[in-house]
């Protein structure tokens, strides 16, 4: 159950589907032809989800015994087939193997589960000590990697314009925190609350790569998905939280559509109403945010973030403004009228979004 009256799972991926559509329309097969085939993929897993959340997903809990403060992680291999979970290799506890991917998923998950125990006392995704599962070799050249509400699934890219997308620790903090998101807040996958629902997935990807690396917010680089463009792409990460519309700018994905303030919001009926494109909006304040604050980012700027994720107040339509309003309110009441509330406020308004 969420705090907002019910579990509604959505299906979440880490490349957006216009990138993916600009490269289906390609002249060169083989890049058009792994696109095509990852928006298959794609569109057959959506439909999948929207099913399991009309019939009801089976219950996942922590094994019996199992202590709520370590990890329980399964990884498994599709085989390049989209049958899923696939072929258990690597169980909790387990000696990394040969696979790389394997070896990556596995320590991704545990660095999520770390970052959100050791930063702010929760007990996986579900604060419960749910298992965390991952599957990776999904597909045939999948470019994309994604929670279907139940578990992490990788692609190993096409090796043209995608990596492995186990590589990045943000993707894997990413789509593991829209699990966090689905068992509280449960922001609406459309509009406003999607991109809100991506901007926080975002935020604690990338608070998850600076815990595990030992980062200041000064020394972050701020990326999400730095080290997943294959050398031919002309950019350096899927979106840049610092400068929104500069992570990427080629003659195949095109140019970063991300805005950073209000005055660029983008109006679309695609991508579930511009959810990957408007999260730079948000991503942007929390990085003036945490910049503003200093030191880790996940100490002080993050713990507003998870205080409003995770409070029940935040509604499952939150827009822009609800959620500013209530950061305002987080930092007012964990840190007083200081310096954490002045840079949020700050933050916020120099984005272009007022707070209620």
């Amino acid at each position: 159950m969420t705090d907002n009256g019910g579990l509604t799972p959505v299906f979440c991926t880490i490349v957006p589907p216009h990138v993916l559509d600009r490269l289906a329309r390609h002249e060169d097969p083989a890049l058009s032809g792994p696109a095509r085939r990852s928006l298959e993929h794609d569109a057959y897993q959506r439909t999948k989800r929207r099913l399991t959340t009309v019939v009801g997903a089976p219950a996942v809990a922590a094994p019996a015994g199992a202590a709520a403060d370590q990890p329980h992680r399964t990884v498994y291999d599709a085989g390049h087939t989209q049958d899923l979970p696939g072929h258990r290799v690597r169980a909790e506890g387990s000696d990394p193997g040969s696979d790389a991917s394997v070896n990556r998923a596995y320590a991704g998950l545990g660095a999520t589960f770390e970052l959100y125990l050791k930063a702010y006392g929760r007990h996986s995704i579900d604060d419960h000590g749910l298992p965390l599962d991952a599957t990776v070799h999904f597909g045939e050249g999948y470019d994309n990697a994604f929670w279907n509400g139940e578990q992490m699934v990788f692609g190993d890219g096409d090796d043209e314009i995608f990596l492995d997308f186990t590589i990045p620790v943000d993707v894997i903090g990413h789509e593991l925190t829209h699990g966090v998101t689905q068992h509280t807040a449960n922001l609406t996958y459309f509009g406003q609350p999607g991109a809100l629902n991506e901007s926080v997935s975002d935020v604690f990807g990338s608070l998850i790569k600076q815990y595990t690396l030992g980062q200041t917010a000064a020394d972050a680089d701020w990326l999400i998905g730095a080290g997943l463009l294959a050398p031919r792409v002309q950019g350096t990460a899927l979106r840049s939280m610092k400068a929104p519309g500069t992570a990427y700018d080629d003659d195949v994905l095109g140019k970063d559509p991300q805005p950073a303030t209000m005055e660029d919001y983008v109006r679309t009926g695609r991508d579930n109403g511009g959810v990957h494109i408007n999260s730079g909006i948000p991503n942007h304040a929390f990085y003036l945010a945490a910049t503003a604050l200093g030191g880790y980012a996940w100490e002080k700027a993050g713990r507003i973030w998870y205080d409003v994720l995770t409070g029940g107040r935040l509604k499952k339509d939150a827009q822009f403004a609800d959620f500013a309003t209530l950061t305002v309110k987080a930092a007012r009441e964990r840190y007083g009228a200081g310096d954490e509330l002045q840079a949020v406020q700050k933050a916020w308004e120099e984005v272009g979004v007022r707070t209620l």
